[in-house]
């Protein structure tokens, strides 16, 4: 017979796949709106993950390969933000998180993607922050870096499965406190 911590484990991961599914369709072009953020939360076990979707306009101003010196820093720049997960994602201090893994992708900045290639009008950059939480239960909040990272985002739509279900928020700045328990 299952136990119930599986039957959790189980339910968020379901949850958690369910929650992608949207994000996926946002990269492959169903919807783009600038100034926008998509955010996917998931809490299971011992691990927090909170994958990000954002036009590259939200957070830089233009959508395709830097074309001046400018745009290259302000590109590279940009990459460097998202690589400090732990400044831009900070759970509660109660759950004791820390950053295990981070991974950013976005075709049109990576610096060895060919030239002359089909250009994307309406690129993109993926991120994803893996967090290990000593205390899950005392999760309660993530405070978000990402307005004060990126001048250029207006909201943050954000989905959340975990322990306590699902749920979904919006964010407009100001906002930084994302809250988990309902």
């Amino acid at each position: 017979m299952p136990t119930n911590r599986n039957l959790i484990s189980v339910r968020a991961i379901a949850l958690s796949g369910a929650l992608l599914v949207p994000t996926a369709l946002l990269a492959q072009g169903h919807a783009h709106v600038h100034g926008l953020v998509n955010l996917d939360v998931a809490v299971e076990a011992q691990t927090l993950t909170v994958a990000l979707e954002a036009p590259l306009d939200s957070l830089l101003g233009f959508e395709h390969r830097p074309r001046t010196p400018a745009q290259r820093k302000a590109a590279d720049d940009a990459m460097k933000r998202m690589n400090d997960g732990a400044s831009l994602v900070r759970p509660a201090a109660a759950a004791q998180c820390k950053l295990a893994k981070t991974t950013v992708e976005s075709e049109a900045l990576q610096s060895t993607a060919p030239a002359g290639g089909k250009e994307d009008e309406h690129a993109d950059l993926d991120a994803t922050f893996v967090f290990t939480c000593a205390q899950p239960d005392k999760l309660a909040s993530i405070e978000l870096g990402l307005f004060d990272a990126f001048k250029r985002i207006k909201r943050i739509e954000v989905q959340v499965a975990g322990p306590q279900g699902q749920s979904k928020q919006t964010l407009e700045r100001p906002q930084k406190l994302l809250k988990l328990a309902r």
